[in-house]
């Protein structure tokens, strides 16, 4: 700051002007509102840009690392709900990239950006035991420093000067404050079902000490408390592998097809197709894990993909959702109805971009073949709300078939036959170890159609 004595700002030196403009002002019939936002801030452009890269980040990291734990969440409404907080994030994260770029500052440079210190935390914070302190440490200590942080900004920073930075706040609390209050629901949900509470309050504690061992969420104090001992200096994070289910589900992997699982097949038509499509959107988690864990798999590589991918994964939730809300819908309970783990179970160790093949050139394409048939007899039959949710999901895979493409490309360097031989050989030999399919002659592997009809979305 400048030592240099403030210049005063000469009085009005216009009077003839100056009521003559009080005429006119007091003719003027319209008495709008008046704005109260005053001139004046803390942050000059450079250091209000440090302050919101810092944020930008943080949001990206806590959005990978979410979707790292995607796969060993069991609970049903918490792997829904963290499909949908994986986007919020990442969209906050390119407001705030969309804004730095306003404040002199490129693309190249922001998405090129590391933080050690952001990177510390949240290494800490994957360190999580369970699903419950997975909760506390990604949400009640990061996610609610971060809101603390972008309120703080907001009452601080020139309302008038920096407007747009105001609005990009507000918008992205506009999910980030409904994220908190679920996550501390949540919280409390688990600890009056058994979870011990101060197991929980001990890991919050402990992460928010990191927190203070870096600065806090908008850094750049100079005196920082010690770090505490690190979990991860034991043990570092390594993401899951399998796919986990609640206790409310009985699963099945030794067969993509529910006819056979369940050991009946209904009569062929509207009802057993629209029963089968239904089932397989209910057990789209396992596409919340699989495009959650792409984002980890991936993270900091490209950001135009992780936000794709981010983006993708929020889709997936709503068809979840859907599938489980028509299936209510028709009278069952979505729990009596066996979950399908095949797909997840052959993708979780795989890497990404295989994986991401899977989906986006065997099953989303598949999806596509049957889903225009399948809302054409929803129509014949009158069934107007199925016809109606699968219209939006057919809208979303076309989305995705494209955005998958550039994906690919961020994820691998292998041409598209080289690309979807290796996805097809991967496939067949899982298939084979589930039980989920017999061997062939030496050296067989699956077509596109086995892969569609056996594992597909």
């Amino acid at each position: 700051m400048s030592s240099a004595q403030p210049v005063d700002l000469p009085p009005a030196s216009r009077p003839a002007e100056r009521a003559a403009a009080a005429a006119r002002r007091a003719a003027f019939p319209f008495r709008f509102p008046r704005d109260e936002r005053l001139i004046g801030g803390a942050y000059p452009v450079a250091e209000n840009a440090r302050r919101l890269l810092r944020f930008f980040y943080l949001a990206r990291r806590l959005g990978g690392a979410l979707g790292s734990w995607t796969l060993a969440i069991a609970d049903f409404e918490v792997k829904v709900e963290t499909g949908r907080h994986i986007f919020w994030h990442y969209d906050a994260a390119a407001r705030l990239r969309q804004r730095l770029t306003e404040q002199e500052q490129r693309l190249a440079q922001i998405d090129a950006h590391r933080d050690a210190d952001i990177d510390r935390l949240i290494d800490e914070l994957l360190c999580a035991r369970d699903v419950p302190e997975m909760l506390v440490g990604l949400h009640v200590v990061a996610g609610r420093a971060l809101i603390s942080a972008m309120r703080h900004h907001l009452e601080t920073t020139c309302p008038v000067a920096d407007a747009p930075t105001v609005r990009v706040l507000k918008q992205c609390l506009v999910d980030y404050e409904p994220m908190l209050a679920w996550a501390r629901a949540a919280i409390a949900a688990y600890v009056a079902g058994g979870v011990d509470e101060a197991q929980l309050e001990r890991w919050r504690v402990h992460g928010e000490r990191v927190l203070a061992a870096i600065g806090g969420v908008a850094g750049g104090q100079d005196a920082r408390p010690t770090m505490p001992a690190l979990r991860g200096a034991e043990r570092p994070y390594a993401r899951g592998t399998i796919p986990m289910r609640d206790a409310r589900f009985t699963t099945f992997t030794k067969t993509g097809d529910y006819d056979v699982n369940d050991g009946r097949r209904l009569e062929h038509g509207y009802a057993h197709e629209r029963l089968h499509f239904l089932r397989s959107q209910r057990d789209e988690v396992d596409a919340i894990e699989a495009f959650g864990t792409f984002l980890w798999d991936i993270r900091l590589r490209d950001f135009d993909a992780e936000y794709h991918l981010a983006r993708i994964t929020w889709d997936e939730t709503r068809h979840t959702e859907i599938g489980h809300r028509t299936l209510q819908m028709m009278g069952y309970d979505p729990f009596e109805l066996p979950n399908r783990l095949t797909s997840s179970t052959c993708r979780g160790p795989m890497e990404a971009a295989f994986a991401m093949a899977e989906i986006n050139l065997f099953g989303e394409v598949g999806v596509m073949k049957t889903i225009p048939g399948l809302i054409e007899q929803a129509r014949a039959h009158d069934d107007l709300p199925v016809a109606h949710v699968l219209d939006y999901i057919r809208s979303d895979e076309r989305t995705h078939v494209k955005k998958g493409q550039p994906i690919l490309k961020a994820m691998t360097d292998l041409d598209m036959p080289a690309l979807e031989l290796r996805t097809r050989e991967l496939f067949t030999e899982c298939l084979i170890a589930l039980g989920a399919m017999q061997p062939g002659e030496p050296g067989f592997v699956m077509s596109r159609d086995d892969i569609e009809r056996l594992v597909g979305e």
